[in-house]
């Protein structure tokens, strides 16, 4: 008897941020995210951006924590009065906030050492829901937690790539993700009926195209993805021969990673 397959583990990344939706501030976070969890077999499949505003925190999370593996969020835990994720987060599971022991310590203790006033407003980044477990903060010290299958960190991204890193042992990984690119000059709209009837015939690979304008020429990128080598293989075998049907020459691009197919849709 064969073991069975890894389960399918997803997330979903909710970016909380009124300065985000404003186009002030650009998102750097989605990106770094993606790619580790891509690495450690964690299918992101779901990002939403919301305002600082209690009723959309609240029923973005709440859906998302039911929906999904894991939600990791980003954004509004830090010490001014627009930082109300901790509370949202906390309302919408019924938890009550506490000045936490830990997290005052490891602030006094950084505070102490940094020459600037722990005052009443950095005190608030003390504040967590009870119940919650801290994540580290190896920069700043202010803590990010887990309430639930909830990860709420910084949107600072050197901050929140910290969190993570330490946050990443905690987590249950899936099926690896492995990744195929045909490159070709022959035209998306060309090769879309085709690449249509091949999905039908594997449900179990994503099956996109990306097309690209490069040395003067147009050309698409197709890539796949999915869990099972050899499905995926055949369903690589099965563009190849389409793209030669249609005139064209395929060009594998395969280090089984995200980074070819970015290279090859660029």
């Amino acid at each position: 008897m064969t073991d069975p397959s890894p389960p399918t583990i997803t997330a979903a990344m909710l970016i909380i941020g009124n300065e985000i939706l404003s186009g002030r501030t650009k998102d750097k976070n989605v990106g770094y995210i993606a790619e580790e969890l891509t690495a450690m077999g964690i299918r992101l499949s779901e990002v939403r951006v919301v305002r600082d505003d209690e009723a959309a925190i609240i029923e973005a999370v709440t859906v998302l924590s039911e929906r999904y593996t894991y939600v990791f969020t980003s954004g509004g835990i830090g010490p001014t009065h627009d930082d109300i994720t901790t509370a949202c987060i906390a309302k919408a599971f019924g938890a009550a906030v506490e000045r936490n022991p830990e997290a005052m310590r490891r602030l006094t203790a950084h505070y102490a050492n940094s020459g600037v006033e722990f005052n009443a407003a950095r005190q608030k980044m003390a504040e967590i829901p009870v119940g919650a477990d801290l994540i580290d903060n190896p920069v700043s010290a202010a803590p990010g937690f887990i309430l639930k299958n909830v990860h709420v960190m910084a949107g600072v991204p050197r901050i929140l790539q910290a969190m993570f890193e330490g946050l990443k042992p905690m987590l249950t990984g899936g099926a690896e993700m492995l990744s195929r690119t045909v490159a070709c000059t022959v035209g998306e709209g060309t090769v879309a009926g085709g690449l249509g009837q091949i999905q039908v015939g594997f449900p179990d690979i994503e099956i996109g195209s990306y097309p690209y304008f490069r040395a003067g020429a147009f050309g698409t990128s197709l890539v796949l993805r999915g869990t099972d080598e050899a499905r995926l293989e055949a369903a690589t075998e099965e563009v190849r021969k389409l793209v030669r049907s249609l005139g064209g020459e395929p060009i594998d691009i395969d280090d089984g990673s995200e980074k070819g197919v970015e290279e090859a849709a660029s």
